[in-house]
């Protein structure tokens, strides 16, 4: 028996901002986001199930109020775990964490379009399918290269590939940012880049 929260209405009547558009950043203890790229975010409804089990802090919130029959508060826009949350050190070999790595773009022209994975030493000259052997690559670069090494393809990439750490995943997720940023969740995202010289 959960309780059921519903947006409050204005003195007119007319419906505030949805809960639906309003999720919350998810900071690890150090106040840090759990991940970049993809932000972490939960669902407004995730986000009141962890303030109510005192898993989180609020640090900020929206102006969307919910309510139930007995309480209503303001969803927030930032909350922060109250228990650390230790990152691997490196991340999963996944086909997203290594166009991440690679940043969208193909190691051999630069062209972000039609992506897929290349075998920098193939597969039939006892290449692996490993962080340290596979890149990003376009889909006529990959074509193009075939079934040789670069140097036999004449073809070098830009970077060769390597395992990266979650710190070099998110500082590459830092340059995709989302299409949408709440002003209160620009402190935590950005709060440890370099400052301008101006």
């Amino acid at each position: 028996m959960g309780v059921e929260f519903t947006p409050l209405r204005t003195l007119s009547g007319a419906l505030r901002a949805s809960p639906e558009a309003s999720p919350a950043l998810v900071l690890n203890a150090d106040y840090r986001p759990l991940s970049y790229f993809p932000l972490s975010l939960w669902h407004w409804q995730a986000a009141l199930k962890a303030i109510f089990l005192d898993k989180v802090n609020i640090v900020s919130e929206y102006e969307t109020e919910v309510h139930s029959p007995s309480i209503s508060m303001r969803l927030p826009s930032v909350i922060a775990l109250k228990d650390y949350v230790k990152q691997p050190e490196y991340p999963a070999f996944t086909r997203f964490n290594l166009f991440l790595r690679d940043k969208f773009n193909c190691v051999y022209c630069g062209s972000g379009h039609d992506l897929t994975f290349d075998h920098v030493i193939p597969r039939s000259q006892g290449g692996r399918t490993n962080w340290t052997n596979i890149s990003a690559a376009c889909a006529p670069c990959n074509l193009r290269k075939g079934g040789r090494t670069p140097k036999e393809a004449t073809m070098h990439p830009t970077r060769w590939p390597h395992q990266p750490t979650h710190h070099e995943l998110n500082a590459n997720g830092r340059l995709f940012p989302p299409n949408y940023l709440h002003e209160s969740w620009r402190d935590y995202l950005y709060w440890d880049t370099e400052l301008e010289n101006n």
